[in-house]
């Protein structure tokens, strides 16, 4: 199910939402939660709601066992055990196929003759972000970090949570513990003007903002060959802002639809294109899986605390993870291959680099990200060469399907990229009035205009 369909904005939200108010217990609302997270994961495919429930049974009880066990042999069986087997699970469905062929190509470069299967396996929508989910709960846990659940139901409501379970953000039980705690007593209306602000903000990013640039860059990109250089940095610079809103807007509804029940999910995104070097960049982007990615794998690495040419190591180690957790594609692992170059070059020369003026760091780092996602966006390295080749020597051929209402398009949508204020300032600023209703209310018709005459389309993130 979409955010941006009309089945979850006119039956399952208003259904979800009136039936959680209505429930007066915490134990009710758990469950309530817990089952619409469900119905919207089954939308999609009802067979993998039954890896979901293994997933979250084999997480609770590492849980239980964590919370009730003082033996360092027990505990550390009931960190490994669950962790390892989160890991096959997603290690099958998303990387078996990509392990097996890379093999083959290593063994026909090496002469070795071998047979590898192609196993027909259909990858799980969210499997990425909610087994997330269950690993930073069980080794929380362990550091003694939360205090383990002893509610079944609360914790399958946090991992089936319906507004963050298939694209995120990637939400720590830590960061909602307290709002799960005393859902009992949530307010209905303490933070309802915020959530339904934002969401609303959030919906105009995806369907006017992202969709609208797509409908161009998609029909470009598919026939990237035939691109000039002119055409081609249109095209990547459409997908940079495509990709962006797309994203962040998924992420921003999802802090809304938080707002709207009583839990505070935590913020995506603030406003990366911004960035003036590449650890600015990855505090901006996608923050919950870059945080992620810092405390449960480069400080576990060893971090910066074993001298200067680990810490580099232990930069790319993490960034080569995190390039191939969006994805079974070298290409995925050449664009973190690239970013931890980036962060590596800033350890080396960021004193010089912080003494640029401002505008001259954020221009260049604007390309650089731009650069990057050729390879995010690539199907292929030979794509992403061709895109390149074509982006850096001149080359002759097309421009992007109507191209100069796509430059406005384009225009605007970076000026509200880099110049307007994000969803998270707006809802730190605001201070709701009705009159606020008169501005909501057209960019919601909005959305729904566009909705009827060019349908619904799937969030970017939905295949990682």
């Amino acid at each position: 199910m979409l955010f941006n369909s009309f089945v979850f904005l006119g039956a399952f939200l208003p259904i979800t939402y009136l039936v959680f108010w209505s429930l007066s217990s915490a134990r009710g609302r758990y469950i309530w939660l817990a089952l619409t997270g469900y119905v919207f994961y089954g939308f999609w495919d009802p067979r993998f709601c039954l890896l979901m429930a293994f997933s979250t049974l084999v997480s609770y009880s590492a849980g239980r066992v964590l919370l009730d066990y003082r033996d360092p042999t027990t505990r550390k069986l009931a960190l490994v055990i669950p962790v390892t087997v989160d890991l096959m699970l997603l290690g099958f469905f998303k990387y078996a196929n990509f392990a097996f062929d890379t093999l083959a190509g290593f063994a026909s470069i090496t002469g070795i003759h071998a047979t590898f299967p192609h196993l027909n396996v259909i990858l799980p929508v969210g499997i990425s972000f909610y087994t997330f989910h269950t690993i930073t709960y069980i080794v929380d846990a362990y550091r003694g970090v939360i205090r383990p659940t002893r509610n079944l139901f609360e914790f399958a409501a946090y991992v089936s949570l319906f507004s963050q379970l298939v694209a995120g953000p990637i939400v720590r039980f830590r960061q909602i513990e307290a709002d799960l705690e005393n859902i009992e007593s949530a307010n209905r209306t303490r933070w309802l003007p915020q959530g339904v602000s934002i969401f609303v903000i959030g919906l105009v990013e995806k369907v006017v903002v992202a969709d609208s640039l797509a409908s161009v860059v998609d029909p470009a990109l598919a026939s990237y060959s035939t691109l000039s250089t002119a055409g081609t940095w249109l095209a990547m610079l459409g997908y940079t802002f495509q990709l962006y809103f797309d994203f962040c807007g998924y992420s921003d509804m999802a802090v809304g639809l938080g707002f709207m029940f009583g839990l505070r999910i935590p913020w995506n995104f603030n406003s990366p294109y911004k960035a003036t070097d590449p650890s600015d960049f990855w505090k901006r982007w996608h923050i919950s899986l870059s945080s992620c990615l810092r405390d449960y794998l480069y400080i576990p690495l060893g971090g910066n605390r074993r001298g200067v040419p680990r810490m580099y190591a232990n930069l790319m180690v993490t960034m080569l993870l995190g390039g191939l957790w969006h994805g079974a594609n070298w290409t995925f692992v050449i664009w973190g291959a690239f970013h931890g170059a980036m962060l590596v070059a800033y350890r080396v020369f960021g004193k010089q680099w912080d003494g640029l003026p401002t505008l001259v760091r954020r221009s260049v780092m604007f390309v650089l990200v731009v650069v990057g996602w050729v390879f995010f966006r690539a199907g292929s390295i030979q794509m992403a060469t061709s895109l390149l080749r074509s982006m850096f020597s001149p080359t002759a051929g097309g421009m992007v399907p109507h191209s100069l209402p796509f430059v406005v398009m384009l225009a605007l949508a970076a000026l509200w990229a880099v110049a307007a204020p994000n969803a998270r300032e707006i809802n730190e600023r605001l201070v709701w009035r009705p009159a606020y209703g008169f501005v909501l209310a057209p960019a919601f018709g909005a959305v729904l205009a566009i909705m009827i005459a060019g349908g619904t389309s799937p969030f970017l993130y939905f295949q990682f």
